[in-house]
Parts: structure tokens; C-alpha cells; sequence
């Protein structure tokens, strides 16, 4: 069976709203969900001040945000420098970063170093909530990453058109056990199944690669397993689709995108499932 828990209902949040006009902080990685934040905070009346890390965020994000700072990868001091000085007190972190940036590109400022040399651990998850406790030391809470987005998480169940087959359902089962527990080791966050074999584990390359690869492996009918770490910080790093995830399915021949409901990001919902309904791929929201 495919797995079902309760999960926490990220539509709320436990942070009072910020009044409106007050400005609210944006550390921007790649991928659209930044810009799409950001165009959605302003017709909440919020004021945005971004951070954009060069060869990362999209130039795009500059035209739907009031103020926008450039910085490298690894120049912690400038992000916080360019925070305080637009009065930020609460902000979020969307978009990823390469992890590539690791072996070559990085160039930390001093903040940065002294901000790694504590580090215990260089796990994802444990960098990303180091971060946070030293932004809510400079007074600059960071949110959960689904602030005013409660119409963008998936819901549960069969979310195209096209059911899903016994055969298929079985494949998400089976892929969602994996994919948690990959998750749990900090390599991933999704796999690729067919006929209850893993084709493909996703690791430092992003879901996009490896739903290429498992393509590759299956050659047609994959299906694809995308979800939370089972200890995931709801503030960051939440598991995101869009139309690119669809296009990357088609061309691979995958036909199905499982997704855990609640605790993923769909972008672009409307031409997401238009173009997966043009693919015949099949949409599931699981629950937890």
C-alpha cells in the first residue's frame, strides 16, 4: 500500500505575519520558485529585498522586487550586510544552490569561514539550520518556505486526468520506502522505479538528471518517487516541480510523477498538469 501519516499543514505558520509594507527578505537560489515568491509577497503587500547569488538566480528576479544584492556563493557576511541594511527582520530561502559549488567557484568571505570552522556536520540539513540560527542571532528570522503559498503545495490524490495502473501504484510504494530512506541518509530526494527495480537514485546532480538517467536505464514507463527527508526542515529545501520536471519526464518516457502531498512545491501548476496531460504522464499527490 502506498503510505499514509499525518503531516503538518503548511498553509498556516506559527510566525505572526509581518504588517503590511514591512519589508521581507529573500535569499535566492536558482530555479523559478524565487520569482514566483517574490511576485506573489508584493500583491501581499509585502516589500522584497532579495539576495541573488551570482550564476544561480535568474536576472529575472531584479524586475519584481524592490532591491536586489548580488553575492557570490559563500559571501555569508555581504547576505547579512544586505538584510540589516533594508531593515529585514524575517525572511525566507528558496531556490537551491549547486552542491558542485563545493569542489570549485566557492570563494567564502571571513564570515563564511568562521561560520564553517563551528560547523559539526555538512549535512544539508544541518548547514541549512546553522544558517538560520546565525541569521536569528542578527535579528532575521527565517520562515517556512511556503509563506503565503498555501495554493502551491500539493494536495492529495490523483491530480491528472490519467489513473495510475495496479502495476504503477505498486512501483510508488515500493520507490517510497527508498526514497525515504535516501533521504534520511542525506543523499536525496527522489528515485526512479520500474517493475520494482531502482533505475536511478538522485544525488548531487538534481532530479533532473536522474530522471534522465533512470530514463535511460527503463527506456520507457518509469515512474518517479519525489518526497520529503523524513527529517526535513519545513523552512527550507521542500521538495519542488514544474513544467521543466514534466518536460524532462516526456523526453526520458517516464509515466508517472509521485509526489508527497502537503511537503512538495508545484510551480506553474496549470501548465505543469497541460503538459503532463500532453505526455499522458500520470500525477499522484501520496499522503506522508
Amino acid at each position: 500500500m502506498i503510505p499514509h501519516a499525518v503531516t503538518r499543514d503548511l498553509s498556516s505558520s506559527t510566525l505572526p505575519l509581518p504588517p503590511a509594507g514591512a519589508w521581507i527578505g529573500l535569499i535566492a537560489g536558482n530555479g523559478r520558485f524565487p520569482i514566483i515568491f517574490a511576485e506573489n509577497a508584493r500583491k501581499l503587500g509585502f516589500r522584497v529585498s532579495a539576495v541573488a547569488h551570482q550564476g544561480e538566480t535568474a536576472p529575472e528576479l531584479e524586475q519584481v522586487v524592490e532591491r536586489m544584492h548580488w553575492v557570490r556563493v559563500g559571501q555569508f557576511g555581504k547576505v547579512i550586510q544586505a538584510l540589516k541594511c533594508d531593515g529585514v527582520e524575517q525572511a525566507v530561502m528558496l531556490g537551491g544552490i549547486k552542491k558542485t559549488h563545493l569542489f570549485s567557484g566557492v570563494r567564502p568571505d571571513f564570515r563564511a569561514m568562521a561560520f564553517f570552522a563551528k560547523l559539526k556536520s555538512w549535512k544539508d540539513d544541518h548547514i541549512l539550520r546553522a544558517i538560520a540560527d546565525d541569521l536569528a542571532d542578527e535579528g532575521i528570522t527565517i520562515r517556512e518556505s511556503t509563506f503565503g503559498f498555501s495554493n502551491l503545495v500539493v494536495p492529495e490524490g490523483t491530480l491528472t486526468r490519467r489513473r495510475l495502473s495496479q502495476k504503477e501504484r505498486e512501483d510508488v510504494s515500493y520507490g517510497w520506502n527508498i526514497a525515504k530512506e535516501i533521504g534520511r541518509m542525506d543523499i536525496g530526494q527522489c528515485v526512479v522505479v520500474k517493475d520494482r527495480v531502482i533505475v536511478a537514485v538522485e544525488a548531487v546532480e538534481g532530479t533532473d538528471e536522474a530522471i534522465r538517467r533512470g530514463g535511460r536505464m527503463a527506456r520507457s514507463g518509469a515512474v518517479v518517487v519525489k518526497c520529503c527527508k523524513p527529517q526535513q526542515d519545513l523552512r527550507f529545501d521542500l521538495p519542488a516541480v514544474g513544467p521543466q520536471t514534466i518536460e524532462v519526464m516526456a523526453d526520458a518516457q517516464a509515466a508517472v510523477l509521485a509526489l508527497e502531498a502537503h511537503r512538495t512545491i508545484m510551480l506553474d501548476r496549470e501548465e505543469m498538469l497541460e503538459k503532463a496531460r500532453q505526455a499522458d504522464i500520470a500525477i499522484l499527490g501520496v499522503p506522508g
